[in-house]
């Protein structure tokens, strides 16, 4: 299999790309725990392509899409300068999404994300996440370094998460 994780601009082709893994995620992620029809709705009602193009274009934010033999399988949007209230202040803050649909979830693929993110964060002193306590890329995201700073709730269900950090600098 050929993984490649790569930056994607805010094009056409890549909010597209995005928006494949998104629906995807969101469905499996919260399937077990919200109503069917409510995921449904919220896809139908909430993804749109032309705020995330607007989302992507700010300088920033940057997204990374993680691709399988040229399918898109996962993603990370580094959003530059914004903080979390449980962060240490005066320190430059990255938030970070980390996403990799389940089926093509592996060591590699979480490799090749991971490393591709960590390298565009490589400017910052805390690299920061909301992830959902369910979600079962919380222990990878441990294993790298992350450590739970607080709970919190996450999503559009707002789900129980937990807020990581992982100190760069």
């Amino acid at each position: 299999m050929n993984i490649i994780s790569k930056f994607t601009v805010g094009s056409e082709e890549g909010i597209s790309d995005l928006i494949t893994i998104i629906d995807s995620s969101v469905y499996t992620l919260h399937r077990e725990l919200v109503p069917e029809e409510d995921i449904k709705k919220y896809i139908a009602n909430n993804i749109d392509p032309r705020k995330m193009i607007n989302d992507l274009n700010d300088l920033s934010n940057q997204l990374i899409i993680t691709y399988a033999d040229d399918k898109p399988v996962g993603y990370s949007i580094l959003k530059s300068g914004t903080s979390h209230p449980s962060l240490t202040e005066g320190k430059r803050a990255t938030e970070i999404s980390f996403v990799i649909l389940p089926e093509f979830d592996s060591p590699e693929i979480r490799e090749s994300l991971w490393k591709k993110c960590r390298s565009a964060a490589s400017f910052t002193d805390i690299i920061w996440i909301n992830m959902m306590a369910h979600d079962p890329l919380l222990e990878f995201l441990k294993d790298s370094g992350f450590t739970i700073i607080t709970d919190s709730t996450a999503g559009p269900f707002q789900l129980p998460s937990h807020i990581l950090k992982l100190e760069i600098k």
